[in-house]
């Protein structure tokens, strides 16, 4: 008996020592996603938020997701290991002249999707900075001109629910607390509008209008995939399962595994 015992033994500590000796086999991600940000200010709360949610987001889908907090980095080399690009909040200016021409080119030769939120339409001359004309174009021709700087909630009302980004999406839903920009035209003629905000909705109300007011927009003139959020304000957006919805669909369309 003691002799069996001993067996059994030797043959548990050997498979044990096996399994440890066996290196844990590491998931290659189906595709990277590179996040430009804007740190700080009225707009952290939401951008920390997107990227706690993002993180969780990465690993149920299985993609690599890198951070980065100015535009210094962004070289063709190193623009080329990242099949998506993700600029959550970071402003259309203060890139440098070398950054700018890098992105054009990722964006116009296809070289990977876009997925951009809120302050990437600041456009104009802001802090002594320089209108970037191409990122206007991109945009739809459109420069920045107000917003509810109170913040309100409304209605989005979807226009393309056939479109991938609009995937598993009610026709209309309601998006909390958001600080809605207007622009000096509207971006619909130069642009595929997905969805738009029902003015008449806003809470609080406010007199601050556009009219035909697109919200969720992309431009088939380019040749990557690309899509701009007007939303993307306050923390309370990652409450909204809608809007959860949206920007999962809106990184894997980009990436190219959603269509």
């Amino acid at each position: 008996m003691k002799t069996k015992n001993l067996r059994i033994a030797i043959i548990a500590f050997l498979i044990l020592m096996l399994h440890l000796s066996v290196p844990a086999v590491t998931k290659v991600p189906k595709f990277k996603v590179l996040v430009l940000t804007e740190r700080g200010g009225g707009h952290e709360g939401f951008v920390a938020a997107a990227l706690s949610w993002m993180d969780t987001l990465a690993k149920k889908e299985n993609f690599g997701l890198k951070v980065i907090n100015d535009t210094k980095e962004i070289t063709s080399d190193y623009l080329s290991n990242y099949q998506v690009f993700v600029q959550l909040n970071f402003p259309p200016y203060t890139w440098s002249d070398a950054s700018k021409a890098v992105f054009e080119k990722y964006i116009e030769e296809g070289r990977g999707g876009w997925v951009g939120f809120h302050h990437a339409t600041l456009l104009g001359e802001f802090d002594g900075y320089a209108m970037w004309n191409w990122f206007s174009g991109f945009m739809g021709d459109i420069r920045f001109k107000n917003y509810i700087a109170e913040r309100a909630s409304a209605t989005v009302r979807v226009e393309m629910p056939k479109h991938p980004v609009m995937k598993g999406l009610p026709s209309s839903f309601t998006i909390p607390d958001d600080e809605w920009y207007t622009f000096n035209k509207n971006p619909r003629p130069n642009v595929r509008v997905l969805a738009n905000v029902d003015e008449s909705t806003y809470k609080p109300v406010s007199a601050i209008k556009m009219g035909d007011h697109p919200v969720i927009w992309i431009n088939e003139k380019m040749k990557a995939r690309n899509v701009y959020f007007l939303m993307g304000h306050h923390a309370n957006l990652l409450k909204s399962q809608e809007f959860k919805k949206m920007f999962g669909n809106a990184i894997l369309w980009a990436s190219g595994r959603l269509n």
